[in-house]
C-alpha cells in the first residue's frame, strides 16, 4: 500500500507538516487548517475515474485489474491509500486534489509537495 494525504493550510499557516499528519491520520481536528468540500472533492474523483469499478462509495478498482485505492476524510483532509496503482494513477489523483488547493503529503518519504500554489 501506499499512501497519500491531502490538506490545505489557511492562509499564513506554517505547521510541523508530520505533525499535522499524524493529527489527522487519528481524525483530530487542526487548528490551521482549512475545512475541504469532501462531497465535491469524491465528486470530481468519481468522474475522473468513471471508467474504473467503484466498489463502494470510498473505494475504486481498475478494470483491467491493475491497481484500485480507497478513501478516507475528515472534514480537513483527503487520505488516499493506493493498491497495486501506478505512478499515472497517482498523478491524476494529485492532479485532483491540486484543483482544489490541496498539497500533497507523501509519508513515505516524508514531504510535502506545495511549491505549485507559490
Amino acid at each position: 500500500m501506499y499512501e497519500l494525504l491531502f490538506w490545505q493550510y489557511a492562509d499564513d499557516v506554517y505547521l510541523n507538516h508530520h505533525i499535522v499528519y499524524e493529527k489527522l491520520c487519528e481524525q483530530e481536528h487542526v487548528d490551521g487548517l482549512e475545512n475541504l468540500p469532501i462531497d465535491v472533492i469524491l465528486n470530481r474523483i468519481t468522474n475522473v475515474f468513471s471508467t474504473w469499478e467503484k466498489l463502494d462509495d470510498n473505494s475504486w478498482k481498475n478494470s483491467d485489474g491493475l491497481g484500485a485505492f480507497q478513501i478516507k476524510y475528515t472534514e480537513q483532509s483527503i487520505k488516499v491509500d493506493c493498491y497495486g496503482t501506478n505512478g499515472k494513477t497517482m498523478d491524476k489523483l494529485v492532479a485532483v486534489m491540486e484543483e482544489f488547493k490541496c498539497s500533497l503529503y507523501d509519508p513515505q518519504i516524508p514531504a510535502r509537495y506545495d511549491d505549485y500554489f507559490e
